[in-house]
């Protein structure tokens, strides 16, 4: 599936295969606004009203930096884009799809020293693709993902069309 993007401002068409950003799971965001009553119960001393506002406030900032934050995995153009780091997937071998025990061993114990990851506990999913490019040191790219078929299935269909 390809969807069609107008670049801003330079009448340009971007192609954009896939699309996803890594937010942290709905556990880790809860236990995020767990600040609330902490920052609540410093200015409850001073003016109850302003605790509540004071804690609701730094709850929702978190939140809101924790989401702003999350990084993005995109196949576009050519090329896997993860976070800020990108390379064309025609430097890419076959993808592998990884979860449960092999996602947590890529994750630890199998970690390529000479690879390139984005990972984000939480997400299980991950797709490892070898790096075929001799004149680049990084051998593999390790990307988390919560759908790990789709990114895997955008990354050869990219290489397809290249």
């Amino acid at each position: 599936m390809h969807v069609l993007n107008a670049s801003a401002g330079t009448g340009r068409q971007q192609t954009s295969a896939y699309r996803e950003r890594l937010t942290p799971s709905l556990k880790f965001i809860v236990g995020a606004a767990i600040i609330a009553p902490m920052v609540s119960l410093v200015f409850v001393r001073f003016n109850q009203a302003a605790a509540l506002v004071f804690g609701v406030l730094a709850a929702a900032i978190l939140i809101w930096i924790l989401l702003g934050t999350a990084p993005r995995v995109r196949v576009e153009n050519g090329e896997l884009i993860a976070g800020r780091a990108h390379i064309a997937v025609a430097h890419l071998g076959d993808p592998q799809i990884l979860a449960g025990e092999d996602a947590a061993k890529a994750r630890g114990v199998g970690l390529d020293p000479r690879g390139w990851y984005l990972i984000r506990g939480g997400i299980d999913g991950i797709v490892l693709v070898e790096n075929i490019d001799p004149a680049d040191p990084v051998t593999t790219w390790t990307v988390s993902s919560r759908t790990p078929d789709r990114l895997a299935a955008a990354i050869r269909r990219a290489q397809h069309a290249s």
